[in-house]
């Protein structure tokens, strides 16, 4: 048992000299000197020896052991060094050197344009206002001269809102995600501030997704209601719009048209770009900005005010269609705006 002692010496001593890494080092430890390690193993033949035989083969294991146990512990020490030498080395910065930036981010296009037009309109007196975007399909439509047999409400595509199979109604009809932002037209009225000048900036949901729709989009919409308002105030907030978001070479004229909420009504075109007149863009020079007229009267009636008294202009027209408008914006496809593709949002 005295030689299988030494035997074990020399083996430890040798393995823990080999060993690299604290690692190696621990695994070492516990093959030699672990709970079940050789060691223990070895003691357990002292109960198969003489009395006379335990005695000196007990001092031999505790000479042994402490070798062991002292090697251990000294080539413990000398790897720590090393292995914290190495992680200095590795680790090491230079405090005084300049550090990296954060990467920053920027606004999106949408979000540029809304804060831009926002400001263009608040230079003519125009407040910005918010209304919802989940509503009553009375302030959508019924408010808008649009009543629930109109065949004109089958072209808006809308969302409903629904509890499970059943589509949610209240005291003022069905609840919708707002197709437009002509929600907020009576709901403004219904505040009783006169005279109303503001701008409606809102989300809108239609069940359409093209090159040129989305079914989430942006509409800007304006209101300018009080006494004697009358079509040169329309005109006049247009052409001061265009020339300050588009261009002061810009000009803006009148079309008639026709829409429920409005009479008369009136689309907007814009002219073309300097140099750009006969591309397919614009059709004789002209690009269609968006929809406008004169308040209806049954609108004013359901906002509450007296048409004999009041009137006022309305004009609404898609965000992110009149940004991709502007000069340079060669942007053929509203989708691409909400796609978060770093490739395209870097750009701006």
């Amino acid at each position: 048992m005295e030689s299988e002692l030494r035997k074990f010496q020399e083996f430890a001593l040798q393995a823990i000299s080999s060993a690299q890494s604290s690692a190696d080092l621990e695994h070492v430890r516990v093959q030699y000197l672990g709970r079940k390690g050789q060691m223990s193993e070895l003691m357990k033949g002292l109960k198969d020896v003489t009395s006379e035989q335990r005695k000196v083969i007990g001092q031999v294991a505790n000479e042994v052991k402490k070798k062991v146990e002292a090697a251990f512990s000294e080539r413990e020490k000398t790897l720590e060094v090393g292995e914290r030498k190495a992680r200095e080395d590795e680790e090491w910065i230079d405090i005084s050197a300049p550090g990296t930036a954060s990467a920053q981010g920027h606004l999106t296009l949408v979000t540029q344009a809304i804060e831009e037009i926002a400001e263009i309109f608040s230079q003519i007196g125009f407040v910005q206002v918010r209304h919802p975007e989940i509503d009553w399909d009375w302030y959508s439509f019924e408010s808008l001269n649009m009543p629930k047999t109109h065949p004109a409400r089958d072209e808006w595509e809308t969302f409903f809102i629904a509890d499970g199979d059943k589509v949610q109604t209240g005291e003022k009809g069905k609840v919708v995600l707002t197709p437009h932002s002509s929600n907020g037209q009576v709901r403004e009225m219904e505040r009783g501030r006169m005279p109303i000048r503001a701008i409606n900036i809102n989300k809108c949901y239609r069940r359409q997704s093209t090159v040129r729709h989305s079914p989430m989009f942006h509409q800007f919409e304006g209101w300018l209601i009080g006494e004697n308002v009358n079509i040169t105030h329309m005109k006049g907030v247009f052409d001061y719009f265009v020339k300050q978001f588009f261009g002061p070479d810009r000009e803006t004229r009148l079309r008639p048209y026709h829409f429920r909420f409005t009479e008369p009504s009136f689309e907007i075109d814009i002219s073309a770009e300097k140099g750009k007149e006969d591309s397919k863009l614009y059709k004789d020079g002209w690009l269609e900005l968006g929809g406008a007229g004169m308040m209806h009267p049954n609108v004013l009636r359901a906002g509450g005010l007296d048409p004999e008294k009041y009137t006022g202009i309305a004009f609404g027209w898609g965000l992110e269609r009149t940004m991709m408008m502007k000069s340079g914006m060669n942007i053929d496809d509203i989708r691409l705006l909400y796609k978060n593709d770093m490739r395209f949002l870097e750009q701006f």
